[in-house]
């Protein structure tokens, strides 16, 4: 019963990890060997026997009996005398096995068990959340904000393990308190020492993926195939959608009407700007669905160099370069070509650069940043929209187009 009592002691550890008994008695004894290799030196010649139903276990050892004054090996060999004290017709030569008593190990012995059982079992307990989340890699999954750092938010699920968002793998707008849930993907599980490092993003292309899966039922059925996603976490995103079913709409589908699919992706990812294009393998109609929502006049291809030349309506470039350049750099993502942007009709441009004795280089990137970089392309503009578009002053404003038409003038 010494036996039971002490195993029954240890099984707090069982609810609170919930191992089960079967485990724990498995760890046990691995425990317990340990703790006689360090008492007698060996573990060979001790027999554990396990009973888990009852949660009992039996820790015999076995000596054989030699003659009194010829011990050698007091683990593996016992006196005459002392033997025939255990049972009083053994001879020399006969094998000897004797319960060892737990609590005939000490009472130091006894605490070094428990706490190497508490290692162990915690050991265990990270192995398996190891290989739960692994399992859960690239999947979405929802979890509570437990601690706010500067460089990480610390969530906790439904089970208590712990996940880490760091800083970067959080959209730019993302704002959250403590015990609001979260939702993301499970981006990688690393085992740091014995500890699994769970980390979340909501920033991964996968993560959008993901929300297609799980808010638009055609992606989730397989009726609609998600080939591709680029995006700049928080400000832009492109999905190519595809079909092999020509009565479904891929792009209507994932929009729904007036945008009602959609939405919640978009306001999930903090009203981040989603184009939804239809894949095609025509690549030249697959970059100009990319450079939406500019229209193209005519695309040159050089596949050997993956780059393609685009012309446009010098009206249009704006708008295929987009905000700080976002639009055209996504849509070379997409496509896995670079895209160059020319304008329609403007060889007698002048390169904005050219102006830089006249012009100061943050005036010039300012205007870069609106996809503006030649003088034609800024003399074309109204002025009232060029100081609400970028952070120059009117006066700035109105100096630079100046300069530009004396160049032409």
């Amino acid at each position: 019963m010494e036996n039971i009592a002490l195993i029954e002691s240890f099984s707090e550890f069982k609810d609170d990890k919930l191992i089960d008994r079967v485990m724990l008695m498995a760890i046990l004894e691995e425990v317990f060997r340990s703790t006689l290799k360090k008492r007698f030196g060996s573990d060979d010649n001790f027999d554990i026997i396990i009973n888990p139903d009852k949660g009992d276990l039996e820790i015999w050892r076995n000596r054989v009996v030699v003659a009194d004054g010829e011990v050698e090996d007091e683990n593996s060999e016992i006196s005459l005398s002392e033997a025939r004290r255990i049972e009083p017709d053994f001879e020399v030569g006969e094998d000897v096995s004797e319960e060892v008593k737990l609590i005939d190990l000490g009472r130091r012995s006894i605490l070094a068990l428990r706490q190497n059982l508490i290692s162990k079992i915690h050991e265990h307990d990270n192995t398996n959340i190891y290989k739960q989340f692994k399992e859960l890699e690239g999947e979405l999954y929802n979890a509570e904000v437990h601690h706010i750092r500067h460089r990480a938010i610390i969530l906790l699920d439904d089970e208590g393990n712990e996940i880490i968002m760091p800083k970067d793998k959080q959209i730019p707008s993302d704002f959250f308190r403590k015990g609001e849930n979260v939702r993301g993907i499970i981006e990688s599980v690393e085992l740091k020492g014995n500890k699994p490092a769970i980390i979340m993003s909501r920033t991964s292309p996968l993560f959008l993926e993901k929300l297609f899966e799980s808010e638009i039922p055609e992606v989730f059925d397989g009726l609609i195939t998600v080939k591709k996603v680029v995006r700049i976490p928080g400000e832009k995103a492109k999905v190519a959608v595809d079909s092999y079913d020509d009565r479904i709409d891929p792009v209507g589908a994932c929009v729904g009407m007036k945008g009602s699919r959609i939405h919640g992706i978009v306001r999930e990812l903090g009203n981040e700007n989603i184009d939804v294009i239809n894949y095609t393998n025509n690549l030249q109609l697959y970059i100009t669905r990319a450079l939406s929502p500019a229209k193209i006049t005519s695309i040159k291809i050089d596949d050997e160099n993956k780059t393609a030349e685009v012309m446009l309506k010098p009206e249009e470039v704006s708008k295929a370069i987009g905000r700080g350049g976002h639009n055209i750099r996504l849509a070379g993502q997409l496509t896995g070509y670079e895209i160059d942007v020319f304008r329609e009709g403007v060889e007698e441009d002048v390169e904005l650069t050219e102006f830089s004795d006249e012009i100061e280089d943050w005036v010039i990137a300012e205007f870069s940043k609106i996809g503006l970089d030649t003088a034609k392309s800024i003399l074309e503009q109204d002025v009232e929209d060029l100081v609400r578009r970028t952070d120059l002053e009117e006066e700035t404003v109105l100096d630079v187009m100046r300069i530009l038409r004396e160049e032409f003038e």
